[in-house]
């Protein structure tokens, strides 16, 4: 499936991508399609797309930046350190990340070489507009009551704009479409610490984040 030229427009969630009925109602027939995905150039050196994974009953959406390394070389989102990070503070938190839908705003894990070493290379907007059809059929099919914003390119993603994370981290904003989003940093973030004091800190607030899914989730269920 070639998906380099495409009838784009942005709808009212804030996510650039094509008319929704060319989108499958299927998680496991979009996930068979996007491997064939050329929409930006990182399709050319990176390893798989990493696809998000989980229940399609998801009540949370967790949203993270791209792949890593670990995640590009297995084809699953967030297995490496962070993805192991953020699932002790999930835990913490009172989340299961069973329950939740996992995925990125970029599918393409985009890096830069260093001797034998691949390190992150943060996505630009084009890349991020250009993965984000990917992440709208995603929460089309999926429709959550809740999407989680781990990051700022995730939140770029979401909202179709930029705003300062740091300001807005644990607030709940909302895109144009009405999809609740839950701001909070990457995990990645606390694995940058090097203090203890500030790890334990920042892994303190970003729990605190977290939970606030939990009463929200239930007042949603409570509504309906």
């Amino acid at each position: 499936m070639r998906t380099r030229d495409t009838d784009s427009r942005v709808l009212a969630s804030g996510i650039a991508y094509q008319e929704p009925h060319s989108h499958t109602s299927s998680l496991k027939r979009m996930r068979d399609e996007a491997q064939a995905c050329e929409r930006c150039e990182l399709y050319r050196h990176a390893t798989h797309v990493v696809f998000g994974e989980g229940t399609k009953a998801a009540s949370i959406v967790l949203v993270g930046e791209q792949p890593g390394d670990k995640e590009d070389l297995a084809a699953r989102p967030f297995v490496g350190p962070a993805g192991r990070l953020l699932n002790e503070c999930l835990s913490e938190a009172g989340i299961d990340r069973a329950d939740c839908y996992v995925t990125n705003a970029v599918k393409h894990f985009k890096f830069e070489q260093r001797g034998k070493r691949r390190l992150h290379s943060k996505p630009n907007a084009g890349e991020v507009r250009a993965c984000a059809w990917w992440l709208g059929g995603e929460l089309d099919i999926v429709k959550p009551k809740l999407v989680v914003a781990l990051g700022a390119t995730a939140l770029l993603a979401l909202l179709g704009r930029s705003v300062g994370l740091m300001k807005q981290r644990g607030k709940l904003l909302e895109t144009p479409a009405g999809h609740p989003v839950l701001v909070t940093i990457h995990p990645s973030f606390l694995l940058r610490l090097r203090a203890q004091g500030d790890i334990e800190a920042e892994r303190r607030l970003f729990v605190q984040d977290l939970t606030k899914a939990v009463p929200f989730l239930k007042q949603t269920s409570a509504q309906h």
